[in-house]
């Protein structure tokens, strides 16, 4: 199949998928499941992609599992959020802002469609990879996936673990990779994307795969990301949200600068 027919099956199968979301977040009043959507589509976008592609077995076969496996777990951690907590800080504002304009909700969800396509441009170069051998750039896409992958869902767990805990509700999680970064799952979550460039060195396209960590930082670093997510945490939890900026990296990992403090505080 050709890339063009695929990214059009990808955009068909997202247009449906973010109507139906909608459609649930209209009589839930919950707008976070666009997330839970957007890393399910990537995930059947990868193995669409895989299935389909033009290139050798094992670029696709590495594609599918490491693409399938990412979203599984990505939209499993998402999907308990949302199904069990309110409607997260950023949409409720961003819903007195529209004030509850459907409209624009569902161009939201289908702009979330399109973004789909545009992050399964590095899944569409691996899948056109000739290259069937295991070479130092396949051993290198795997190690980034399985370190990255690893990483982030234990910045997932240390952050749950920390919002579960009822006497540190207001205030800001400092201990395990949080002391290192503010935002760790943002950062191994953009790492994760270039296992994709590794695994597409050789592909005809192999360019495309760049796509993936260049959008994903400029996302993460200034659109929908990071702004949005510390204007929530300032609203929530301000001066000590502050002193928390003041101590620790913003994305990259590095040791918090002198007053950080090593626990919860």
């Amino acid at each position: 199949m050709s890339g063009a027919m695929q990214l059009l099956w990808v955009g068909v199968i997202m247009v449906v998928i973010m109507t139906l979301g909608w459609a649930w977040q209209r009589r839930r009043r919950n707008a976070g499941i666009v997330d839970v959507l957007w890393a399910g589509g990537l995930g059947v976008a990868a193995i669409l992609m895989a299935v389909t592609g033009s290139g050798a077995a094992l670029p696709r076969l590495l594609l599918a599992l490491m693409g399938g496996v990412w979203s599984w777990r990505l939209t499993a951690h998402l999907w308990r959020r949302v199904s069990g907590e309110s409607e997260d800080g950023r949409y409720r504002q961003l819903r007195a802002h529209w004030q509850n304009s459907q409209a624009k909700f569902y161009l939201f969800f289908q702009a979330q469609a399109l973004l789909v396509l545009l992050f399964a441009l590095p899944f569409m170069a691996v899948a056109c990879n000739p290259v069937n051998d295991v070479t130092v750039w396949t051993a290198l896409g795997v190690l980034i996936w399985l370190a990255s992958v690893a990483l982030e869902s234990l910045a997932d767990r240390q952050l749950a673990t920390f919002r579960a805990d009822p006497t540190q509700h207001g205030r800001t999680c400092r201990s395990g990779l949080w002391r290192y970064s503010r935002h760790p799952n943002y950062f191994f979550e953009w790492l994760h994307w270039l296992s994709y460039v590794a695994l597409a060195v050789g592909s005809p396209i192999g360019w495309l795969a760049w796509s993936g960590p260049l959008v994903m930082y400029v996302f993460l670093r200034w659109i929908s990301g990071i702004p949005h997510t510390e204007a929530q945490a300032l609203r929530t939890r301000g001066d000590d949200y502050r002193a928390y900026q003041q101590s620790t990296s913003m994305l990259f990992p590095w040791f918090p600068r002198s007053g950080a403090s090593r626990t919860s505080s």
